[in-house]
């Protein structure tokens, strides 16, 4: 270290101070979410030690061991960075915890979903990186000259020049060199205090946003923006999710919408926000959302056949067994008209098909386009090709005019897909339409609804995030749908089940007027 110039020094100091501050930072806010655990971490976990992190996640006693060390560890360790104290200590610890979130989750080919992750580099990823930089820090430590380890090491500086000095020298130092020195001292031990203070000033602050933020906006607890900071955990949940059959295959009662997985939001006028949701979902996300769903008994997610390479991975890695349902996703939008070859169509049905889809269903907008343009020979030959291949055939519409139109032609699908949601909201009332309204007659609907006699998955309930669960799922049930699909972040999914269970279990599931099919 005697050798390093000051510059170097200096630039060790600041890699120890931001690495201690990551390190802190991700402690406090894990120790400030009363709800976190790393079991949705571990359980995605695939390589050469995934049973043993699959163990602790699924042993309680063990697991809460495990996520205390890990909280506190973190603090520990970037305290101990930041302030300088123990640095060698702290950075071997570093580089320990480190390892194992490496060998967790490594970034290594064949065990992501085969495209781009910001953050996976293929065998390198951040946390590779910062292991890396905690290496560094472990080999040159600078807390014995720019940190707490001065003091702490002072003693023993003392010792050793007190066995080499001759009492000739210290009688021929003069009383003010001792207090100079001395000042110097605490200075360069109390260096990092303020990069300490300026952690504290700036995570209060942000502290201070999040709580102006949770007060003042309007749409501050339906279902998209649930307050990230505070989401149940799976010990909040309620129960199981109950199933049902359509055929031969049980479906939740309550299916995960994949729209939010592959980054289409139905923002209504929110520009920003399908950008937003594409974001937030790198591949843990997803897998913790697919996982987190099946701990809650969701057995199925409705999805288009974007996320069907993901899926595949998923079972491939041995994640978990989540099935799906495909849409199959035909349109195309050109000039302003809802375009749907026929023959690309059905090669999006194959796809969904080939990759394991218990059921494929017209989507809404196909079977609108085809019965609106006098196309019902297509819409034939879409439904029979799923027929021929085995697997359930369900219809979907948001006009109700559609389901009529099918149910006149003779049209017998497994199930239905209906858009379903009332009107009481602001923007189901605006002077234009801005993606902000699915379910164009819900009373019409409803009416309608008592006369099919195949099971029906009520989809759009919540309006794209403009009505509460609470009310969107009540309303569903309680107005004739035997199943409902709702697009969930993985931070809202106990809270809708425990919703959707307190519905089922309510009085609604009785006193409904239409019996239930499935």
């Amino acid at each position: 270290m005697s050798r390093l110039s000051r510059w170097q020094l200096g630039i060790l100091l600041i890699l120890r101070l931001v690495v201690g501050w990551h390190f802190l930072y991700e402690g406090i806010v894990k120790l400030l979410l009363p709800e976190w655990t790393a079991a949705q971490y571990l359980y995605v976990s695939s390589w050469a030690l995934a049973p043993l992190f699959h163990w602790i996640a699924e042993t309680p006693a063990v697991l809460q061991v495990v996520d205390f060390l890990n909280v506190w560890g973190l603090i520990f360790i970037g305290m101990g960075l930041m302030l300088g104290l123990f640095t060698r200590l702290a950075a071997v610890a570093g580089m320990l915890l480190l390892a194992l979130y490496y060998l967790c989750n490594p970034p290594f080919v064949g065990l992501d979903f085969g495209i781009p992750s910001e953050g996976n580099y293929l065998w390198v990823n951040k946390v590779l990186i910062e292991f890396v930089a905690v290496a560094i820090i472990a080999f040159f430590p600078t807390g014995h000259l720019l940190g707490l380890d001065l003091f702490r090491t002072a003693g023993e500086r003392r010792k050793r020049v007190a066995d080499a000095a001759t009492d000739a020298l210290m009688d021929t130092r003069h009383p003010q060199d001792d207090a100079s020195y001395g000042r110097r001292q605490l200075l360069k031990g109390l260096a990092a205090l303020p990069a300490l203070g300026l952690f504290g000033v700036a995570f209060a602050r942000k502290k201070e946003w999040q709580s102006w933020e949770e007060k003042n906006l309007v749409d501050a607890y339906t279902s998209p923006s649930t307050k990230l900071f505070n989401p149940a955990g799976l010990h909040d949940l309620h129960g199981q999710m109950p199933k049902a059959k359509i055929g031969d295959v049980d479906f939740s009662r309550l299916i995960l919408g994949g729209n939010l997985l592959s980054g289409y939001a139905h923002s209504r006028d929110l520009i920003y926000v399908s950008s937003l949701v594409r974001a937030y979902h790198n591949k843990d996300r997803i897998y913790a959302t697919l996982l987190t769903a099946e701990k809650c008994g969701i057995n199925t997610l409705l999805t288009n056949p974007v996320l069907c390479t993901l899926i595949d991975e998923y079972w491939k890695r041995g994640i978990g067994e989540i099935q799906f349902i495909s849409d199959c996703a035909g349109l195309n939008y050109d000039r302003g008209v809802y375009a749907v070859p026929l023959a690309d169509y059905l090669d999006r049905i194959k796809r969904a098909i080939d990759y394991g889809a218990v059921a494929c269903y017209i989507q809404g907008e196909t079977a609108d386009y085809y019965l609106q343009n006098g196309l019902e020979g297509d819409l034939e030959r879409a439904i029979q090709y799923i027929r021929d291949r085995g697997v359930l055939l369900g219809i979907g519409a948001h006009h109700i005019e559609s389901v009529e139109r099918c149910v006149e032609l003779g049209y017998k699908p497994d199930f239905w897909m209906k858009t379903l949601h009332h009107h009481n909201y602001w923007s189901a009332n605006a002077a234009t339409w801005h993606d902000n309204k699915y379910c164009f007659d819900p009373e019409r609907t409803i009416a309608f609804m008592k006369s099919l006699d195949e099971p029906v998955i009520a989809f759009k309930t919540m309006a794209a995030g403009a009505i509460h669960p609470q009310e969107a799922f009540h309303y569903a049930f309680a107005n004739g749908a035997d199943f409902i699909c709702a697009g969930m972040y993985d931070f809202q999914l106990v809270e809708d089940c425990n919703i959707a269970l307190e519905v089922l279990n309510s009085a609604v599931a009785s006193t409904r007027q239409r019996r239930w099919l499935a």
